[in-house]
């Protein structure tokens, strides 16, 4: 079953639970694919429905970094539970060990000695842990790395 069949699935699930925010969040959700597929003039495969997934978390979390800032807690708790919901269709995130020692796999294959090899790493770890780790995180990492070579 695909992503996009998995999330249909869930949101006839939640119109017969009469569960009005994942209804929300849902077909929002399936908008968004729709729009990217649109864009692309193809249908997304997983990985890119996990893009457009990763794409709103991220703006839900701008949205409660906003919220938060304007004194508006309900807004912030609304994108929070809304966040939440999106995150079940993420794959496992990586934890910071894992993403450390692909890292350094990564680094071993590459050859990177210095700091100015980062772009060959990105370019080669970004595949790997793509969906499963912020790119933020991901940069940091790498850079830490780096700079005790």
């Amino acid at each position: 079953m695909s992503l996009v069949d998995k999330i249909n699935s869930d949101l006839r699930d939640a119109m017969r639970a009469r569960d009005e925010l994942r209804k929300l969040v849902l077909r929002s959700l399936l908008s968004a694919i729709n729009y990217a597929e649109i864009a692309k003039q193809k249908k997304l495969d997983d990985g890119g429905v996990i893009e457009v997934i990763a794409r709103e978390i991220k703006q839900r979390k701008e949205s409660i970094e906003a919220y938060t800032m304007g004194h508006r807690q309900d807004l912030a708790d609304k994108e929070r539970a809304e966040m939440a919901i999106l995150q079940e269709y993420m794959p496992a995130q990586l934890s910071r060990e894992e993403l450390i020692a692909t890292a350094q796999k990564v680094m071993a294959e590459v050859g990177a000695r210095s700091p100015a090899d980062k772009g060959r790493v990105m370019q080669k770890l970004m595949p790997l842990v793509k969906g499963k780790a912020e790119g933020a995180e991901v940069n940091s990492i790498v850079s830490e790395l780096l700079s005790k070579l």
